[in-house]
């Protein structure tokens, strides 16, 4: 994990006075909401519904258990005692006073964290695979090369008034848990034929009203090449990127309306001028980066095999947890964890500031003091012991964390929706519940398998609704909500856009309605091990038309 040199502490204290400042002027009445606004954009503080939110980084989700708990000291101290975990890898809070934002930020610096660039045009929060570093199938750990992006774009003076906002990812394998293809950069770290490190480049995905999947423009970019090409990419949509307006900003409108090859043509052009700059990578300085992501001394813990063995002998609910929760980790001893922050009938991705002291214990005992936040709103410890499984287990059993669910209906993405979301057009945490409690029945829930549910409570795709195998999205219509619903989406290697089956259905209307799509697929499965994606790519939507719409949709 990466550790504060001098000019990270000074900069950071540095911002926490300047901001505390702002604030004191801004309550003082010496500047208005709408001067205040920019200000408190660049230190990741929103107005919402009922009060302002301040959402905190989380580099490519990676903490250690102090930081952790002081999350934890936030969510009981200044805010209701819970936190949100993000899409994004990051952790929101919804309730802080404004005259408390600058303690919080001081307490965050005191544990090497902050606010800055969580909101704004500017290059946000670098993602990264929540299992980056334990993954069995990785070609390289991404986190250094995502904490090099981080250096470089962090008040990058030519990068802080971008057309629009701007999200980058990065994963190391194979399988992508990322979800780079609907990143604004998508960055797929690779071996070429000569065995050197490198990355086949994307760009242009992203969601929103207008989702679109990203274009590969590099087969392979040698890594010492990774920042003077992204700069290129950078500034071939800073000079192009429209600015008259925001619906059409993103760099995604410039690819499509360019076109891949031309935006490629002029991202090659301009990279001819920085390739050999001095923003060409030293192997040096990459090697330098990688030491702080070196991997926990993992000692051989053989009698694992065993315990385990016992355990889910003894255990049906151990045994359900090992299935869904835990994979494989590249040392056989070894496996990462997923807690699951969807417990049945609770909104996605909240944890309590109790939770969160737990969870940091448990890093700190078992899991070699590292805890990750993974994009689809659950809590990871990548390094634990298979010999220390059946406590970890007990430990989250006694917090509430250890639901089985992991990739499962109930394991749902919802974002804040209208609960708390100025732009919101319609609720998203009352539908995961209600969906949540329908499929309750742990056995069901196995029944159906994997099948990723996401919901976003407007346009902006905060949810990920698009990329859900099923995606619902709130609307509003006539002064009422609506939900309408999408298939056969996906953020893997694989990704695509979901498609949607029909017009929508009322707030009392859309658990039915979840629930007879499930049926339908279980009923035209070609075996148990076709999931929910796969019988829709095999059958298409009619069947699923059909069975929502009945007549309707035969005559549409």
């Amino acid at each position: 994990m990466y550790r504060y040199d001098e000019f990270d502490h000074g900069f950071v204290t540095a911002r926490v006075a300047e901001f505390r400042d702002q604030v004191e002027r801004r309550l003082a009445g010496e500047i208005t909401e709408d001067q205040f606004k920019p200000l408190r954009l660049m230190n990741g503080v929103y107005l919402q519904l009922h009060a302002y939110m301040l959402r905190i980084a989380v580099p490519y989700g990676t903490l250690n258990s102090r930081q952790m708990r002081m999350l934890a000291h936030i969510a009981r101290t200044y805010d209701k005692g819970y936190g949100h975990f993000t899409t994004r890898q990051n952790i929101q809070f919804n309730w802080p006073a404004l005259a408390d934002i600058p303690a919080i930020l001081n307490d965050l610096a005191s544990v090497e964290m902050h606010a800055i660039q969580t909101s704004g045009n500017c290059i946000r929060n670098v993602t990264a695979d929540h299992f980056a570093g334990a993954a069995a199938d990785e070609v390289a750990d991404p986190r250094p090369y995502a904490e090099i992006l981080r250096q470089w774009s962090s008040v990058h003076p030519e990068f802080s008034y971008l057309p629009r906002k701007f999200k980058i990812a990065v994963t190391g394998a194979e399988r992508d848990r990322a979800a780079i293809q609907v990143h604004d950069i998508g960055l797929h770290l690779k071996r070429n034929e000569a065995g050197e490190l490198g990355f086949a480049v994307w760009v242009g995905g992203g969601q929103g009203r207008t989702p679109m999947i990203a274009k590969k423009i590099r087969d392979f970019l040698p890594e010492r090449d990774l920042l003077s090409y992204v700069t290129a990419i950078m500034r071939v949509y800073n000079l192009h990127g429209r600015r008259d307006n925001k619906y059409k900003a993103r760099i995604k409108i410039l690819v499509h309306e360019t076109g891949a090859e031309e935006f490629a043509r002029q991202v090659e052009a301009e990279w001819e001028a920085l390739r050999d700059s001095e923003l060409k990578l030293p192997d040096a300085d990459i090697r330098a980066i990688e030491t702080y992501f070196a991997p926990p001394p993992l000692t051989a813990r053989p009698e694992g095999d065993e315990t385990v063995k016992l355990a889910r002998l003894d255990s049906r609910s151990f045994g359900a947890w090992l299935e869904r929760n835990v994979v494989s980790h590249r040392h056989p001893d070894y496996a990462a964890v997923t807690i699951s922050l969807k417990g049945i009938g609770e909104a996605p991705g909240d944890a309590t500031d109790v939770q969160m002291d737990a969870v940091a214990d448990l890093a700190e005992r078992y899991g070699f003091d590292e805890i990750r936040v993974s994009h689809e709103q659950n809590l990871i410890l990548p390094h634990v012991a298979r010999a220390d499984l059946k406590i970890v287990h007990e430990r989250l059993v006694e917090i509430g964390l250890a639901t089985a669910n992991a990739g499962l209906v109930t394991d749902i993405i919802a974002c804040p929706g209208l609960d708390y979301c100025a732009l919101a057009n319609a609720r998203s945490i009352p539908v995961a519940q209600d969906i949540s409690r329908r499929f309750a029945s742990a056995e069901r829930q196995r029944e159906v398998g994997e099948l990723k549910l996401k919901i976003s409570g407007c346009i902006n795709a905060c949810g990920h609704h698009h990329v859900g195998h099923i995606g619902i999205l709130g609307v509003e219509k006539k002064g009422a909500e609506l939900y309408q619903i999408t298939l056969g989406g996906s953020a893997d290697e694989n990704t695509s856009i979901g498609e949607i089956v029909g017009r929508g259905f009322g707030p009392d209307e859309i658990t039915d309605a979840i629930e007879t799509l499930i049926d339908t697929y279980l009923g035209l499965r070609a075996s148990r091990e076709e999931n929910f994606l796969q019988a829709y790519r095999r059958v298409g939507a009619q069947p699923f038309k059909d069975a929502l719409y009945g007549q309707e949709a035969k005559a549409a």
